[in-house]
Parts: C-alpha cells; sequence; structure tokens
C-alpha cells in the first residue's frame, strides 16, 4: 500500500523547486523504505534547475540523506527496520566488472539513472495525477520518506546526527576522496584546492589529513576563504593567478604537486589555468560539472613532457559500503570536521530560499530538515 509524502520537484530547467504532496510505493523485492530525517543540499540537484546536468524532467530532488529504514521488501538482507543509514549516491551491485575491482563509485547499476526510477525500471514516487516521477539518484531525499534499493542504504551508528550524516552521502566524500584517492595528496605536498563550497571544503579537509604541508584554497567569496583557512587551509587567495606567486615560492617554481577542481560549474579556461599551475608529474583532480563548448585549451606538449595527469572524479573514486562508514568513524575520533560545515538549516517550504544562500556564498553547506 502507497504512503503520501512530501518533496520538492523541479518541472524545467530555469524553473523554481515546488514542493507537493506525492504517492509513495510500498518497497518491492530487495528494496527499502527509509524515513528521510535530514537531506544535503547539494549543488548537483541545484545542476537540474541550471541545466548543467542534462536530466527527464520532472525530477524529485535529493540525493545526500540520512534516516531510519521505515519498512523493507522481501529479501532485504542488509539492513532490517529501525536501522539508521546514510543514503549511497547509486546502488553497488558487488559483482561487475567495476564493483568487483574496488570501483563501486561506477558501478554498472548506474545505467539509466537520468530516468530515476528504481533498478527494475518501476516508478517509486508518483504525483497526485497519477503521472510518474523519477527520483534524483534513484533516492530523492528531497521528500520525507523514499523507497530505494537496499545496496543504497548504509549502515550507520545509531549516536550519529542524521544532519550531520547525511553530508558523508556525497559531498564530504566527494571532496574528500578527490584530495585522497584522485589526487592523491601525500605527505609534504603543495596542493591546491579551486572552489571551496560543500565539496572543496572537503578536498582541503583531505589535503590535510594527508598530510600536505601547504594546503591552498582558492575561492573569490571571502567567506568561504575564512572557512577554508578554519578547517585545513593553510593559505587562501582569491584567484589561482593570486595564489602563483606563493605556490612558487614553496615549490622552487615548479608549482603546486596536485590541484583539485570543486568550483560549482568549470570551464575550460579554469581546467588549463589549473593545469598550468601544477608541476611536472603534477595532477589535477577535476570534479566540477561544466559544459563541452568551448573544449579545454590546454597545449598535448605541456601534457607529454610534463607527464602532468588530468582525471575527472566520481564521487571521489569512494566505495560507499567502506568510505562513508569510514568518514563517519573519522568524525567520531575528530580528524574529520562535519558539524562546522553546516552553515543554515532549512525546513523543505524554504528549499529555494536555501539555493538563493547557496548562489550567493552564504553557506558551506545548508541542510534540510523533514518533518514527520
Amino acid at each position: 500500500m502507497s504512503i503520501s509524502v512530501r518533496g520538492a520537484v523541479i518541472e524545467s530547467v530555469g524553473g523554481r523547486w515546488e514542493v507537493e504532496d506525492l504517492e509513495l510505493a510500498e518497497p518491492g523485492p530487495g528494496e527499502v523504505r527509509i524515513r528521510v530525517m535530514a537531506s544535503g543540499l547539494c549543488h548537483s540537484d541545484d545542476h537540474l534547475v541550471t541545466g548543467d546536468i542534462p536530466n527527464v524532467l520532472p525530477f524529485l530532488g535529493g540525493h545526500e540523506g540520512a534516516g531510519i529504514i521505515d519498512s523493507v521488501g522481501p529479501g532485504v538482507t542488509r539492513v532490517q527496520v529501525g536501522d539508521h543509514v546514510a543514503t549511497a549516491y547509486l546502488p553497488a551491485c558487488g559483482h561487475c566488472r567495476w564493483c568487483s575491482q574496488g570501483m563501486q563509485y561506477i558501478c554498472d547499476s548506474g545505467a539509466g539513472m537520468e530516468n530515476g526510477f528504481g533498478l527494475a525500471g518501476n516508478p517509486r514516487f508518483t504525483r497526485r495525477s497519477g503521472a510518474p516521477l523519477g527520483a534524483m539518484q534513484r533516492l530523492g531525499t528531497f521528500a520525507n520518506y523514499l523507497v530505494t534499493d537496499e545496496s543504497q542504504a548504509v549502515k550507520i551508528d545509531d549516536d550519529l546526527p542524521f544532519d550531520v550524516a547525511c553530508l558523508v552521502s556525497c559531498g564530504v566524500a566527494t571532496g574528500w576522496g578527490a584530495a585522497v584517492n584522485a589526487a592523491h595528496v601525500r605527505p609534504r605536498d603543495t596542493a591546491l584546492v579551486v572552489g571551496v563550497g560543500g565539496v572543496g571544503i572537503n578536498a582541503v579537509q583531505g589535503a590535510h589529513h594527508a598530510g600536505a604541508a601547504h594546503v591552498v584554497a582558492v575561492d573569490p567569496v571571502a567567506f568561504k576563504r575564512d572557512e577554508a583557512l578554519k578547517l585545513g587551509a593553510s593559505h587562501a587567495f582569491a584567484s589561482i593567478a593570486e595564489a602563483m606567486p606563493f605556490i612558487h615560492s614553496v615549490t622552487n617554481g615548479q608549482g603546486a604537486d596536485s590541484a583539485v577542481i570543486t568550483v560549482g560549474v568549470v570551464d575550460g579556461a579554469l581546467i588549463a589555468e589549473t593545469f598550468s599551475a601544477v608541476r611536472k608529474e603534477g595532477r589535477v583532480a577535476l570534479v566540477s560539472i561544466g559544459q563541452n563548448e568551448p573544449g579545454i585549451p590546454i597545449s598535448p606538449l605541456e601534457l607529454v613532457v610534463y607527464a602532468k595527469t588530468l582525471r575527472g572524479v566520481l564521487f571521489g573514486n569512494c566505495n560507499p559500503t567502506n568510505d562513508i562508514p569510514a568518514l563517519l568513524d573519522y568524525y567520531k575520533a575528530g580528524l574529520l570536521k562535519l558539524d562546522e560545515l553546516i552553515t543554515a538549516r532549512y525546513s523543505i517550504d524554504r528549499v529555494n530560499e536555501a539555493y538563493a544562500d547557496m548562489h550567493a556564498g552564504r553557506n558551506l553547506r545548508g541542510v534540510l530538515i523533514h518533518e514527520h
């Protein structure tokens, strides 16, 4: 039997989030229903609004979630009713070519994600008109309840605050992993982080944790630079150009050892500028989404002769089933700051205000607190 829930839906590119009542199906085989307690307001959901991520619309937003297992379908073995969980950004099957090599972040189960329906291809949410509705990452944490595959529910400790735990579902893991797993920041390195919002601030934390001697944060917003200095950056500048004299002063003119790009929307010129900011054998990890045109003006000669690396990063190249609990263990041990990331908390009815605050640079991270 379906239940009635409230969620925020984007109807078309350029529109506003509209909060409406929806019908949520009962969990089917291998599925669980989660009472969502908190959801991070991630920039990835905003990409649906701006059109930077092409997607089937209308769509229910939200993929950074934490809550309680409310009901389980037949055959569920990973979690049980009452478990506290964080959501995983995609289901990890555990046996495809990628999962078997420890790369859950590109599991084949991600195919068809743009429709937002369940793994079996069936919609979990329905509008009051009877029209099926897809959900972000097959989750939809902008609703106060959701149904998803059990592989997208990662059990967490019961004593963890939901507003903190939800952040590790995407933004924290993506930023931290970009520095540690993709850029391979090492002890003594000079690491450059370009863009220190909800994802980049955690690349700063990851680079600091990895032992970088210099963590250089770049962001045009003074508030974000100040927060970066509190959360592990050694230096902060408004632009790459302003940062380069310092970087050259501590690297014998060579450039940064590695760089992570985590701006809200990227273009080829910024990628090229960051690429030129790293040394021979330097590594650039690109997290940000952008358009294909007009391309990336990188010199093939610079790429080859200096043996540099430019790579894309998805979910920080993390494995949700392992890395979400691991990052929360770091938090409990005092090695990862999460409470400090939350600038403001919002009700579902203030979701558009929350994204306006994000665009204005007023938030490191906003969190949606659901009512039940």
